[in-house]
């Protein structure tokens, strides 16, 4: 277990560090409203922000490696989970380009064992609408990411499922099986590995140095940020360990955020797609989700959004473009959690001057006797997350949790004052409701509300 004290020191210290050429009252703001999340063991790791072609922001935080009490600096290379589609993708689209591959291509044409690939296209992977089944969706899932695998060995797993819908007809879930599979029509088209194909097809020609396809060879780890993953309250314990090799074309690259904001200025300014190309996978017009990306308008920030998010075990990052702007944001830690949204979409807001809420935790954090909540229920509508469910508060030892129904498990709660906690599980808020007489009426989770159990 890392304790909060050790790495909050430690946080602290290393989140001061000062890098040239940037907007120094944008800076110290940033710095301000990371902070929290530092001291708080919530994120470790790189921001960088950038507008056109200019550093407006970079700061390195914490720890690549407890154990070695390794500093996280510009050259770490971080898992990026989801993140690596849009990679992926970039790479199938350097392929259209070099005319070995179309949009139009069918699956059948190079994996002619799946089923229902001669109604599969190119396409349809790339926009997450295949009807392939997922992988993740498994029972024997983590079973198969405790051995090493091949894109090869991970198709073969669904190959010979029936089709959940009719290739291109819709979007039902985060197809991780489509970009299995086009790690392997990767490797069909080019004769190389998957992770050698990607170092020729897109990290050298993009200038992405730190960057790499963790197949269980090694630069991901010995050049990488160690992962972990919360414990409590505040505290951390190492993650567990896989074979990123499971995870191939949809999860398995690692960068840094100096590079992934270089190919991000590169997709949509120019250098590594043809204009043709570019223009698809930047499509405003086209489906909500494609080549890696959520691409729809965002009302916070008054315009069209370009964003991604990745969580894997010990990692999690973010990804937004901003085009009116030009602004891009990158962040990327090696604590399993969702704060790199919340992070991402704040920080952007900071840069353009718009509004933002700090996170203003109580150090040291409220003890648990003090918010006088376990014991108490409360019972959810039917389209919460969970159906119905009644969430109890309870108290393990000095800190404050939300047991869930059975498959639910408990999730830590980060107390801000008496009536504000955050789920540290799901950064979700948890807001307590009171009457005049300051009883307890009810609570909110995220946008929903609970209310005490009818006895």
């Amino acid at each position: 277990m890392i304790s909060k004290v050790s790495l909050t020191m430690l946080g602290l210290l290393l989140a001061v560090t000062r890098l040239p050429a940037q907007n120094a009252p944008v800076a110290r703001a940033i710095d301000a409203y990371v902070q929290p999340y530092v001291a708080t063991n919530n994120f470790s790791g790189q921001i960088l922000v950038r507008r056109g072609t200019k550093t407006v922001y970079e700061r390195n935080f914490g720890a690549a490696d407890h154990n070695r009490i390794s500093p996280v600096n510009a050259t770490t290379r971080f898992h990026v989970a989801s993140v690596s589609m849009q990679l992926t993708s970039a790479a199938v689209m350097r392929l259209v380009d070099q005319h070995r591959l179309t949009l139009d291509t069918r699956v059948s044409d190079l994996v002619p064992s799946v089923k229902g690939g001669d109604r599969i296209t190119i396409r349809n992977l790339l926009e997450m609408r295949s009807g392939l089944s997922d992988i993740n969706s498994r029972t024997d899932y983590n079973d198969i990411l405790q051995r090493h695998q091949t894109p090869a060995s991970l198709v073969a797993v669904v190959a010979n499922d029936t089709l959940l819908f009719a290739p291109g007809s819709k979007y039902a879930h985060e197809e991780h099986s489509a970009f299995n599979l086009l790690a392997l029509i990767i490797e069909k088209s080019t004769g190389l590995t998957f992770a050698r194909a990607m170092q020729q097809l897109l990290f050298v020609p993009a200038g992405m140095t730190h960057s790499a396809i963790d197949d269980d060879s090694g630069p991901c780890v010995s050049k990488g940020a160690r992962g972990y993953q919360p414990n409590g309250v505040a505290d951390l314990d190492p993650a567990q360990r896989i074979h990123w090799s499971g995870k191939a074309g949809n999860a398995s690259a690692c960068t840094t955020a100096r590079d992934e904001a270089r190919f991000v200025q590169q997709l949509f300014h120019g250098g590594l797609l043809s204009k043709e190309s570019a223009a698809i996978v930047t499509d405003t017009a086209g489906p909500t989700v494609g080549f890696g990306w959520f691409r729809r308008p965002n009302t916070r920030f008054g315009e069209f959004a370009f964003t991604m998010s990745g969580r894997a075990p010990g990692f999690a990052s973010y990804v937004v473009y901003l085009p009116r702007e030009d602004l891009t944001v990158v962040v990327l830690s090696n604590i399993y959690s969702s704060v790199t949204g919340d992070i991402g979409n704040d920080v952007a807001a900071i840069a353009l001057g718009l509004p933002y809420k700090p996170l203003a935790f109580r150090i040291p954090l409220l003890p648990a006797d003090s918010l006088r909540l376990a014991g108490l229920k409360f019972t959810f509508p039917a389209d919460f997350y969970q159906p119905n469910a009644t969430l109890e508060f309870v108290k393990q030892g000095s800190e404050l949790f939300l047991r869930w129904p059975a498959a639910g498990g408990d999730t830590p709660l980060i107390p801000i004052d008496r009536d504000h906690l955050i789920d540290r599980a799901y950064w979700e808020p948890v807001n307590i409701v009171r009457k005049a007489d300051g009883t307890i009426e009810s609570i909110t989770y995220d946008r929903f509300k609970g209310t005490p159990p009818v006895k």
